[in-house]
């Protein structure tokens, strides 16, 4: 019996405030509300469980974090919000990690949060003054789309209508509505029925200036040696035949980002991880927001950078840039020299600017053999950069512990005889550059910052339940220490996960940093552990797992072990439908 099935129905009429907040969240299609128990929305609490039979299904939460990171998963992956529902002020205070990077990843969730008791004569001593600010939406208004705290039962409706239509809107991002205890709790003097969605439609999406994307469409057609750096783009399932049919017809070469799976790895023309924007005349950029990453080299010593573009390149932008800037946080990345900067969405210009490429390419000739000799050249490219990487994965195969390498291939080797989809570690973009991302849904995007990958890999799992998918976490150790007693969740809900430990025992990214200032100051590099590691005690993730009711295995430091570590692992999400976990201990390769 599942957990949903132990309830009893205790459906009745519509009487109170918040069985008239449910019917908005239902109404506009949210699925689920990813929570961690709070008093100051038990009203809304007890009418979804009674009132709304559970609907929106409640996904119960070990923290306030988590519950936003589910919701950022699952947004990724479908493009949909679903709820998210936090205590006031403290609870909404340790979400406030997962609501940024929600904003940062562009990515809609609809954040609803207990507010008050406003009035002072409803509170209780002492408990209820802690928790009461006047203005919650002050926590996380740098860093949401909107925000709002209705004062009225009679508002609720236009709030959250309000709210769905930011947050869905491009660029995507998180809203926070706050619902006042009064506003909750007091029963209806009048019935309020539920919201005319279609009434309030979602606004069309961003469409581009007509003659500066016929400029863009002459700046591709015209280049001999076209790149394209997609960002964004791939946050629709339709952008990768778009890009493939766009890089197909103008042969042009592809740097993917990652931010979205946006091109299909093993694809001639996909010439991530190559000399390609060295050699490029036009390089174009598609719904991008940091230019620099992925055109530039980095000396992590002394911080310094250099492009890898030509000066005497053409760079162009299609996309959303600038138009949500934040005056907070500077997640709006260095600038770049620009020829052309056309604003749109990609998913309503792509197709258009296709359409204008297909018009002028039998119209140029003159760059047809030179088009044919570029597109020669990335496959070459593309195919000895694969070679390369296999060669180096090499190295140090038979290693102990494990490299990151040796991993993504063991791994590999199970995942592939299944459908799969990767959450959002990547073994040190090992995982990326050996294995086959050949379809839109395998991978959401890469990971953010520590403390956010595992709570996000949730929200794929539980976007993938039920279609018989393996999702697949290769998830470090310093980031789920953040959130260890979350591995609850997944055996509660019965999410379709298998988390595979980078386990490198310590916070290895950091670790490099003191390496490298040890060695620019000439202190002793050996020091670097401390601070850093995770280790003596070693965490046992694999016991703590079992304790939880996961299959798991580990900490395993053979690399002949870890493939079938893996298999097992997979066939009991697979078959026993609860989650498994094989910790691999992985050097710091």
């Amino acid at each position: 019996m599942s957990n949903e099935d132990r309830l009893r129905d205790g459906r009745g009429p519509r009487r109170w405030g918040s069985d008239v907040i449910v019917d908005a969240v239902n109404a506009h299609g949210l699925r689920y509300l990813t929570m961690n128990p709070g008093s100051s929305f038990r009203a809304i609490h007890d009418s979804i469980v009674n009132y709304g039979a559970n609907s929106p299904r409640m996904i119960q939460c070990t923290h306030e974090k988590i519950a936003v990171g589910i919701a950022h998963g699952y947004a990724k992956v479908t493009g949909e919000p679903i709820g998210c529902i936090v205590h006031d002020t403290v609870g909404l205070m340790h979400a406030t990690l997962g609501v940024y990077y929600a904003y940062v990843d562009r990515v809609p969730v609809m954040l609803f949060g207990g507010a008050g008791p406003m009035a002072y004569e409803r509170r209780r001593p002492s408990i209820d003054w802690l928790h009461v600010t006047n203005v919650q939406g002050n926590l996380v208004r740098d860093y949401t789309k909107w925000d709002d705290q209705p004062a009225s039962i009679g508002s609720v409706h236009e709030s959250v209508a309000r709210g769905y239509r930011i947050a869905v809107s491009e660029p995507q991002g998180p809203v926070y509505l706050a619902f006042d205890a009064a506003v909750q709790e007091d029963p209806l003097e009048a019935d309020v029925e539920p919201p005319a969605v279609a009434a309030n439609p979602i606004p069309s999406r961003l469409g581009a200036d007509p003659a500066a994307l016929a400029e863009l469409a002459d700046l591709l057609v015209d280049a001999e040696r076209p790149v394209l750096v997609p960002g964004y783009a791939g946050r629709s399932p339709d952008a990768m035949d778009l890009l493939v049919e766009l890089a197909e017809l103008l042969g042009a070469a592809v740097v993917d980002t990652h931010i979205r799976l946006n091109f299909p790895s093993h694809h001639p023309l996909n010439a991530t991880g190559t000399s390609a924007l060295e050699d490029a005349d036009v390089v174009v950029f598609l719904d991008v927001k940091d230019y620099g990453k992925p055109t530039m080299t980095l000396n992590k010593t002394d911080r310094t950078s250099q492009s890898r573009i030509a000066p005497d390149a053409r760079v162009a932008d299609l996309g959303l840039a600038h138009v949500a800037t934040s005056s907070w946080s500077h997640d709006f990345m260095g600038m770049h020299r620009l020829d052309l900067q056309v604003t749109a969405d990609t998913m309503v210009a792509l197709p258009q600017l296709l359409a204008l490429c297909r018009e002028r390419v039998p119209a140029a000739p003159a760059r047809r053999e030179a088009r044919a000799r570029w597109r020669l050249a990335v496959g070459e490219l593309h195919h000895r950069t694969r070679e390369a990487w296999w060669a180096e994965a090499e190295k140090g195969w038979d290693n102990t512990p494990v490299t990151h390498a040796r991993l993504a291939s063991a791994v590999w080797n199970v995942v592939r005889e299944h459908d799969w989809v990767l959450s959002a570690g990547t073994a040190k973009d090992w995982a990326l550059r050996l294995w086959d991302f050949d379809r839109p849904y395998r991978h959401p995007g890469i990971s953010l910052g520590t403390g956010t990958q595992y709570g996000i890999s949730l929200g794929v799992a539980l976007a993938h339940k039920g279609t018989g998918r393996l999702v697949v976490d290769l998830q470090p150790d310093g980031d789920l220490m953040y959130d260890l007693g979350s591995l609850w969740e997944a055996a509660y809900h019965e999410l379709p996960l298998l988390v595979v430990m980078v386990n490198n025992r310590g916070y290895v990214g950091d670790w490099d940093h003191q390496e490298r200032l040890a060695q620019m100051r000439g202190t002793p590099a050996e020091n670097a552990f401390y601070g850093m590691e995770l280790d003596n005690p070693a965490p046992d993730f694999a016991a703590v797992a079992r304790s939880f009711g996961w299959h798991a295995e580990g900490p395993i430091d053979n690399p002949a072990l870890v493939e079938e570590a893996v298999r097992r692992a997979a066939r009991a999400v697979l078959t026993e439908g609860r989650p498994a976990l094989v910790d691999v201990v992985c050097g710091h390769d």
